[in-house]
């Protein structure tokens, strides 16, 4: 089965461009192609795409506010924000309204692709500009003291925070995917969150 793939962009050029890219490769079908936040909000929940490739700037809503109105109705779908902005507020903005992702525009072909392909996996591609702040941000506090988490679940909620998949987080520890689910979930618990990306926002936010 092809993943599916839907593209909100504002700019001709730059969505073409990224259409072409998908095209290219065997394992994707675009499925849509938008250029406002309320034509997505029109169209996805019909295309049911299961990775979205999100601007930020676009026309009228913005694209935040396009993932928080469209995650409740494709809740499978993964999005990935794809941006020249490398903004704090932005980033976590972003991944409180459901995007499991985040990408600078400026993103090769090959990086794009793979970012995908992360997605699919459970993992949360970030640019290595993106993820810094995200780490920054865990060095400036312990997440266990504003959240009662162990010391464990503490570290696997920094770990899910920097983009490691599932398998690599156990391997980490030395433990199955199974054990590591299971700790997640209770993490997901104390913040009374259901996802990953709510999660990391949250302590974030906080």
């Amino acid at each position: 089965m092809k993943t599916r793939i839907a593209i909100v962009e504002d700019t001709k050029g730059l969505r073409t461009t990224i259409g072409e890219w998908l095209s290219d490769s065997k394992d994707l079908l675009l499925v849509g192609s938008c250029e406002s936040a309320e034509v997505a909000l029109r169209d996805l929940p019909t295309q049911k795409p299961d990775v979205v490739l999100m601007d930020i700037n676009l026309p009228g809503a913005d694209g935040i506010e396009c993932v928080r109105k469209l995650k409740p109705q494709l809740p499978e779908a993964q999005f990935l924000m794809l941006t020249v902005y490398e903004d704090t507020q932005k980033i976590f903005a972003a991944l409180e309204a459901g995007a499991t992702g985040y990408l600078l525009k400026r993103a090769s072909r090959e990086r794009l692709l793979q970012a995908i392909d992360e997605m699919k996996s459970g993992g949360s591609p970030m640019s290595a500009q993106i993820a810094r702040k995200v780490v920054q941000s865990f060095h400036r506090g312990n997440p266990k003291q504003d959240f009662a988490l162990s010391p464990r679940e503490a570290e696997i909620l920094k770990l899910l925070a920097e983009g490691l998949l599932y398998k690599e987080i156990a391997d980490h520890f030395g433990n199955s995917v199974y054990t590591i689910n299971a700790h997640i979930r209770r993490v997901y618990e104390k913040l009374h969150v259901q996802s990953r990306s709510q999660a990391v926002a949250k302590y974030l936010k906080l």
